[in-house]
């Protein structure tokens, strides 16, 4: 599927979409207009050649059962977390498919009848035919987020980097939307990131990250094009490197 004339500056990379990135402008669920257009920003590294794994939160579903969560026990809350996050994927499996994008939902935790067990060299052996892996359900362990589960599954991958797609444009010195005077960071290094408290990923996932030498770049999915810019190795978003 490869037709781009933008040269990637990397071919394997982990791409982690929060759910709440799938409500669009919706208080929760998934709005069908925002999960295509993030797809057709996908489409456009697909045709670069560029092999994709994508974790996926689960904010978006589980917000709206939220209220009736309240005082329940933590696990049992991650592992309804998790379960989002299944719903979240074979969402944006449906929406590739009708993109004509290959992909394949894995699981960590085993829902057999839905969709496929994560199993490392079978998803390697995917991205290597071409198809995006959309890895569900985060690590399997409550206690963890999304965004360590894609440091891990970056790691495990050999993605180059790890790609953090947000509502905002980067990291800044403060919250920009509160802050007219806040500044873009376009590089920062991870110790300055932990150091800073400036919330890129949870510390769990920044050490991770870190210790792997696997760089993070934050950056807006509703920004056109930016995704593209990203892989291009552009200076788009901030790059949280070693």
């Amino acid at each position: 599927m490869r037709s781009s004339a933008v040269t990637p500056k990397y071919k394997r990379i982990l791409l982690k979409l929060s759910g709440e990135a799938l409500m669009g402008d919706d208080a929760y669920g998934i709005n069908r207009q925002t999960i295509e257009d993030i797809v057709a920003e996908i489409a456009t590294v697909v045709r670069m050649g560029v092999e994709i794994g994508a974790v996926i939160g689960g904010g978006n579903i589980f917000r709206g059962v939220a209220p009736g969560a309240a005082g329940m026990d933590r696990a049992t809350a991650d592992y309804m977390g998790m379960l989002a996050t299944v719903m979240n994927a074979l969402a944006l499996q449906d929406a590739m498919r009708h993109a004509g994008i290959a992909s394949r939902v894995q699981s960590a935790l085993n829902i057999e009848q839905v969709v496929e067990p994560y199993i490392r060299g079978k998803a390697i052996r995917y991205l290597e035919e071409g198809k995006i892996v959309i890895f569900a359900a985060g690590t399997g362990n409550p206690f963890f987020t999304t965004d360590t589960a894609a440091a891990l599954r970056g790691s495990e991958m050999g993605a180059e980097i790890v790609l953090k797609a947000t509502k905002v444009d980067g990291v800044y010195t403060a919250d920009p939307r509160k802050d007219p005077s806040a500044k873009r960071y376009s590089r920062i290094s991870f110790d300055e990131a932990i150091h800073q408290n400036l919330k890129v990923m949870d510390a769990t996932a920044l050490t991770l990250c870190r210790d792997q030498k696997l760089p993070i770049n934050v950056f807006s999915i509703f920004k056109r094009g930016a995704l593209q810019r990203v892989v291009a190795g552009e200076d788009e978003g901030t790059l949280v490197h070693i």
